[in-house]
């Protein structure tokens, strides 16, 4: 997954290297239960009265982010005093997956006792029998059923279960506000559709050179992720449905590209800078000078503590037409070592249920986040989405707010109509393909769309069929 979470930073700062990687806001106990039940560790489903049991559990914070790192030891502190018969013995790792080291980790088992994954590695470490079933025992988890079914389908095979969700979240449009205002375009209606994009983007580059109204990315492998997150919002795919085939050389895939090209050669809102990618688009909209682009909310926050933006100039809304249909979503949770004991697996889960998945604790601690100075308000991650938890870490995200979170409603107010939907198998080496088919709409004018769907669909069947 990529996004901003993925590639670069989550929304919590230090999980993964940055995807929407990024894209980087749930709560079990505390929903279910009243305000005095951090004094009663039986009512957690404690094993207070187990034996005892350490635990190792991955993505510690490392040290070079002190604010998250002191949070983390402070609520290790807080959850073994609810259970003293539990020992969580904290991994630090940045990022919190080495590509380089990560699969040796599972094909050796060394892996820790609740290790950290992105969702789209879930499936395949779940065929290679690497993480432990834990449906026996998920059941302890109180808010279960909260949890939207499409973000725990992903730690599913079946009727059995292998892991929780810690973030989730799909792509949406970020953009200008300030620009909006400056184009005589309204920022609390941004544009639901594709054609209003276009429109949008021609008055914005109209306000005067060094103006672009849409950025798009083309080159190392950003292009491909982005045609997949506007294929997925006009209702198309990228994949067949048993994954042995593409399915992206479609009417949906060419209305992508015609949309690219149209406003690329005829609107001239793209502006003549092709062959973009990760930082590029960011730097741009941290200049003020770029009206819009595909990214999740995170985006904002990367753009303000990383590209000299501010957080009240940005608004981000769902991506145009994905309402009813699907939006392309990442994440990232735990999963559990095939070694652990049925006792590692139910402290585990007592852990994430605790720091992972409980209104105003651990990562929605948003009082904390708030006092240390960090964002509060990013509406990610999205796990219980209307259920009673979803609610009531919206209602804190609300009242410890540092950002301004009307800002985003054009993004939370559709969520419940758009399916989340995951990155095809061999994501990467299909975005590569895919890249020379963006590059070619946004730098040829006379780009042959027709061939350009077909020579790439060409090229990633022989890649899918590797994968069967």
């Amino acid at each position: 997954m990529r996004t901003t979470s993925h590639r670069r930073v989550s929304a919590a700062g230090w999980r993964r290297p940055a995807s929407l990687l990024l894209v980087a806001g749930l709560g079990l106990a505390a929903a279910s239960c009243g305000s005095g039940d951090e004094e009663k560790p039986t009512a957690q489903g404690s094993a207070a009265a187990d034996a005892p049991v350490t635990i190792t559990v991955g993505c510690q914070p490392p040290k070079s982010n002190p604010k998250e790192r002191a949070g983390w030891d402070e609520d290790v502190a807080a959850f073994q005093k609810l259970h003293p018969n539990i020992t969580v013995q904290s991994k630090d790792a940045f990022p919190c997956i080495n590509p380089d080291t990560f699969q040796a980790k599972l094909a050796g088992g060394t892996q820790e006792d609740v290790f950290y994954v992105y969702y789209t590695d879930v499936q395949k470490i779940i065929k290679s029998k690497q993480a432990a079933d834990i449906s026996e025992y998920v059941g302890s988890v109180k808010a279960l059923n909260d949890i939207r079914p499409d973000v725990q389908s992903v730690f599913k095979d079946g009727d059995k279960t292998y892991g929780l969700p810690r973030n989730n979240y799909n792509m949406g449009l970020v953009y200008n506000r300030k620009l909006f205002t400056q184009a005589g375009l309204n920022p609390d209606s941004p544009p639901k559709t594709w054609a209003e994009v276009q429109e949008a983007a021609k008055k914005i580059a109209a306000i005067g050179p060094g103006h672009t109204g849409f950025g798009e990315y083309s080159a190392g492998n950003t292009g491909g992720w982005h045609f997949a997150a506007s294929l997925y919002a006009r209702g198309g795919s990228m994949v067949s449905d048993d994954g042995k085939s593409s399915a992206f050389n479609s009417a949906e895939g060419k209305a992508v590209l015609e949309n690219l090209k149209q406003m690329r050669w005829n609107d001239n809102s793209m502006g003549s800078k092709q062959l973009l990618q990760w930082e590029d688009l960011m730097r741009m909209m941290g200049s003020g000078k770029l009206g819009m682009m595909i990214g999740a909310p995170d985006v904002v926050q990367s753009v303000n503590n990383d590209f000299q933006g501010k957080f009240e100039d940005y608004g981000v809304t769902a991506v145009p037409e994905s309402e009813g249909k699907a939006s392309l979503s990442g994440g990232d949770g735990y999963m559990f070592n095939p070694k652990a004991t049925p006792e590692k697996i139910k402290a585990g889960l007592l852990w994430l249920e605790f720091h992972e998945l409980t209104p105003g604790k651990g990562q929605f601690n948003y009082e904390r986040a708030k006092a240390q100075g960090r964002p509060v308000g990013l509406p990610i991650p999205d796990l219980y989405g209307d259920s009673a938890p979803g609610k009531e870490i919206t209602a804190l995200r609300k009242e410890f707010a540092t950002v301004p979170v009307d800002h985003f409603t054009p993004y939370v107010t559709p969520q419940s109509s758009i399916t989340n939907k995951l990155e095809p198998p061999k994501a990467q080496e299909l975005y590569a393909v895919l890249d020379v088919a963006m590059s070619a709409v946004l730098t040829r004018k006379d780009a042959d769309i027709d061939k350009l769907l077909s020579d790439a669909a060409s090229k990633a069947d022989k890649i899918l069929a590797k994968n069967t």
